[in-house]
């Protein structure tokens, strides 16, 4: 009797402990285990292209000096704003003060070179000119009646003799005072010397004007001042950039982004742009160009954006994040892209919840972005799916679907 009421309580135990192993771990062995699953979902759908970058101009103006001399002053700041015209350095320029007073100088003394000539040379010249004809003249007519007295034996051959070099002499004086007084006129030798010596003067002035003009360092463009490497006191020289302006006018966003996406943009497309450091402010921008070539380093290719209203914070430099807008679904059926394998193939496929087994599903995807792929064919939306992740679970295997938070 206490035999058999023993073997009835190992009996209950053994049932009890059968018992609580069945509740404990029963379901995940007949229902399979609890799996977080995704739904495929119906809604508009935007493809994009997400990308990094920063702010430019269309280009920049390097500001730099063409002598070599030491900076007196400076006169803007970066980030200061300028207009095309207003002066930006100053350089020390007293040596070229004096150089340019010098020249100055000698072109007024040309001028009165010139003057002098007009005034008083060419009228001496022609009066001069004048008196030679008077004289020569005379000489002449006494040289006639010399040989007429000669003839008749009234003088010597001597006294024919005299008259015949003074005759001569007047001759030669009055050619002598007709070169002079040609070239003293307006289109004569004399003058075109004091003229090409009144122009060089005058060049020697632009000259030195010129130089003196580059002591002051004057803004082309109107801009925004973005770098300043200068200080008064510095030694300049050329061929330094001593400023870089970033010109008003249009702005560009310029982003890098991976060769793979390079098949879906073209210039045109719209994309929405955010400066980090607001990035709950969003404004559009156009693509206007995409780099022909391809880094090989990186694998990457250049993309540059207008921005045709900037907000007034941009700034030159700011990092900006994009959004390029390639494509746009109106009630596409949608599947996470956590949940399809084989995704870059040609032949990707989900585990779809049938009951209560996972069932691999063949699907076609069309758009993809933001974590999410358009299904052309193959799944509905509420269906459930099952992510990648959840390596446990295989085709046909049972399992207990669970809504992802």
């Amino acid at each position: 009797m206490v035999g058999m009421m023993s073997r009835n309580r190992t009996a209950i135990i053994a049932v009890a402990v059968i018992l609580m192993f069945a509740t404990l771990v029963g379901p995940g062995l007949v229902l399979g285990p609890q799996i977080d699953v995704e739904t495929v979902v119906q809604q508009d759908f935007v493809q994009s292209v997400v990308a990094t970058g920063r702010v430019e101009t269309p280009h920049r103006a390097s500001i730099g000096v063409r002598l070599t001399g030491v900076v007196q002053h400076v006169l803007i700041n970066e980030g200061e704003f300028v207009a095309a015209g207003d002066t930006l350095i100053e350089v020390e320029s007293a040596e070229l003060r004096a150089a340019l007073d010098q020249a100055q100088r000698a072109e007024r003394a040309a001028v009165a070179r010139v003057r002098e000539m007009r005034e008083v040379q060419s009228p001496s010249a022609a009066a001069a000119l004048q008196q030679a004809q008077v004289t020569y003249n005379g000489a002449r007519d006494a040289l006639r009646r010399s040989q007429s007295l000669f003839a008749a034996g009234a003088i010597s051959a001597s006294a024919l003799e005299d008259a015949q070099r003074t005759e001569q002499i007047a001759e030669a004086r009055l050619r002598s005072a007709e070169q002079q007084a040609a070239s003293a006129q307006p289109s004569g030798s004399a003058a075109a010397e004091m003229l090409a010596t009144l122009e060089q003067a005058q060049a020697g002035v632009r000259a030195a004007r010129a130089r003196l003009a580059y002591a002051t360092v004057v803004a082309p463009i109107t801009g925004t001042v973005i770098t300043r490497d200068v200080e008064p006191g510095d030694v300049v020289q050329p061929g330094r950039t001593v400023m870089e302006l970033s010109p008003k006018g249009e702005t560009q966003l310029v982003v890098v982004i991976d060769e793979k996406q390079l098949r879906l943009l073209k210039p045109g497309l719209t994309a929405l742009a955010s400066a980090d450091a607001y990035p709950d402010d969003r404004f559009t921008a156009h693509v206007v160009s995409i780099s022909p070539s391809v880094d090989a380093q990186r694998g990457t290719v250049t993309v540059k954006l207008d921005v045709a209203s900037p907000p007034a914070y941009l700034k030159q430099d700011m990092t900006v994040s994009v959004d390029i807008e390639i494509a746009r679904k109106t009630d596409a059926v949608l599947v996470p892209t956590s949940a399809v394998h084989d995704l870059d193939t040609a032949s990707p496929w989900v585990l779809k919840v049938v009951g209560r087994r996972a069932q691999r599903q063949s699907v076609t995807l069309g758009l993809r972005s933001d974590g999410l792929c358009e299904v052309l064919s193959g799944l509905n939306a509420g269906d459930q799916v099952v992510p990648v992740a959840a390596s446990s679970v295989a085709n046909q295997s049972r399992l207990r679907p669970v809504q992802a938070p």
